[in-house]
């Protein structure tokens, strides 16, 4: 199963893509949507999703998995952040590929077995599980290779779940 994670910013949006073979996961791609700095909202919106397209062009996905928003005390920047996960979303709902979600705790606490794990700690375990090296990755990359990993790790169990739910 190959698994887009993603790190949405509205400047830089980090991706991996991570195939899980059995208990065995692979790297396949990853990398950086660097918005130009300067550019409007708008136009950055754009970029990040002209960015994506190519990233699907080259590879199809099986599922996508998305870095919820942390709130912080900046409503502006937080609103900016989602604008920019929107951007990202319509592509990857127009290519029909399922999308989940993770909050930042729940991906730390998958890689690392600790929610509150650093970025250094999450890199380092990223690099353990793929077999890479990872001192040439941005944190970018390397937190939307976690969300990959993640999924990779729960999406079996939450179908299960899921199937396990009573109906009302």
């Amino acid at each position: 199963m190959l698994i887009l994670g993603i790190d949405p910013g509205s400047h830089k949006t980090g991706y991996g893509l991570v195939e899980s073979r059995g208990s065995r996961l692979v790297l396949i791609e990853q990398g950086i949507l660097r918005a130009p700095t300067k550019a409007s909202v708008p136009a950055r919106l754009a970029y990040l999703n002209r960015g994506l397209s190519e990233v699907l062009d080259r590879n199809t996905p099986d599922l996508a998995s998305l870095e919820t928003p942390f709130y912080g005390l900046n409503v502006k920047s937080l609103i900016v952040l989602c604008q920019a996960r929107g951007a990202l979303l319509v592509e990857i709902a127009r290519r029909q590929i399922e999308i989940l979600d993770y909050s930042p705790a729940e991906v730390k606490s998958a890689v690392t077995g600790n929610g509150r794990a650093t970025k250094a700690q999450v890199a380092r375990m990223v690099g353990l599980l793929v077999g890479q090296d990872p001192t040439s990755w941005s944190t970018d990359a390397s937190d939307a290779m976690a969300v990959a990993i993640c999924c990779a790790r729960r999406y079996r169990l939450d179908r299960l779940a899921l199937l396990q739910k009573p109906r009302k």
